[in-house]
């Protein structure tokens, strides 16, 4: 069953076609790769979805409600979330902070950060928990600004995944760590999202890491899609192969 669908969806920047009348699909509790060369259209489809962009024509539907013009935190209430290749996050605060603030925000909270003994222990007892998932508790005290680039890859998403989505978008979440951390990060993520039953689509240019840790994978090209199906088929697609593979970079 479908979690989020589009119908047509466009995109025109002047005369470039960034997304051109895309169908695009993902499902319920699966982690999905979406790959292509530079300017596919990938990251432009993802702002589409989470509401940074608005579309030209087409439709959103996510649960089979119509999305397409709710704004950013009417779709984060109602279960999109997303991680960005740049990592976001506020490096003058602790980790700790950096997931409390992502919680007050769900919980529509305006009050400042208060301490562990204030008055919302029950906040800082999920970014804790929060953090045990990632494997981040013991440097929780931490500035964000101080820990290593695979730190902070989990870190944002761990602040992604306090906003409790139903649908997560990871953009590059192994892009600047080396070869060594992918596996682990990869690790840690895919355990949380199919422990907790979250949908995960990741924007990856690794073909180790999209073949590895993929349920499904869509190819885009030149704003299009170009290819949609298991590791094993996108590997048996010669056009997806001579179009892509080797190349396929985050847009």
């Amino acid at each position: 069953m479908s979690l989020l669908a589009t119908k047509s969806l466009v995109k025109h920047f002047g005369e470039t076609h960034a997304v051109d009348h895309v169908d695009f699909t993902v499902r319920e509790r699966e982690v999905l790769a979406l790959i292509g060369s530079n300017g596919a259209g990938k990251t432009t489809l993802v702002n589409l979805i989470s509401g940074l962009f608005p579309p030209d024509a087409g439709q959103i539907l996510f649960q089979g409600h119509d999305v397409t013009h709710m704004s950013v935190h009417g779709r984060i209430k109602a279960g999109i979330a997303r991680s960005f290749q740049l990592v976001n996050l506020f490096d003058q605060l602790t980790m700790l902070d950096n997931v409390a603030l992502a919680i007050f925000s769900r919980e529509g909270k305006t009050r400042k950060l208060i301490s562990l003994a204030g008055t919302d222990r029950a906040v800082w007892e999920e970014a804790v928990e929060t953090l045990r998932l990632f494997g981040l508790e013991a440097k929780a005290r931490m500035l964000a600004g101080g820990i290593s680039q695979g730190e902070r890859k989990l870190l944002d998403v761990a602040v992604a995944y306090a906003l409790r989505p139903k649908l997560l978008f990871l953009d590059e979440p192994t892009s600047g760590v080396s070869t060594r951390e992918k596996a682990p990060i990869m690790d840690t993520i895919t355990s949380v999202v199919r422990r907790e039953g979250i949908s995960a689509a990741i924007i990856e240019h690794d073909m180790d890491v999209v073949f590895n840790y993929s349920d499904r994978i869509v190819a885009m090209h030149q704003g299009a899609i170009l290819a949609d199906g298991t590791p094993a088929e996108i590997r048996r697609n010669e056009i997806v192969t001579t179009t892509l593979m080797g190349t396929a970079t985050a847009s």
